[in-house]
């Protein structure tokens, strides 16, 4: 196994992620419980973020199998174990 170090928001984020398996998870829900609800509508802290979670977890990031891109809503966490 891997080892994956993790900033303290990544781990945050995957921790939702892994906790919501299988759920659309909406951008606003995200940014809410990970950055607090004033930064609700910076979607662009979220999309850094995942972009960087999927460079560390991904086989390849530009094309994920784990954390899904839901066109216009958010973000899924697939478990393809």
């Amino acid at each position: 196994m891997l080892e994956v170090k993790l900033t303290p928001t990544e781990y945050a984020l995957l921790q939702e992620f892994v906790l919501n398996t299988g759920k659309v998870l909406t951008h606003t829900y995200l940014l809410n419980k990970v950055w607090g609800s004033e930064y609700r509508e910076d979607t662009q802290y979220l999309h850094v973020f995942v972009r960087r979670l999927r460079a560390k977890l991904e086989p390849d990031p530009t094309n994920p199998r784990y954390i899904v891109t839901v066109p216009g809503v958010g973000y899924q966490f697939i478990d393809k174990a």
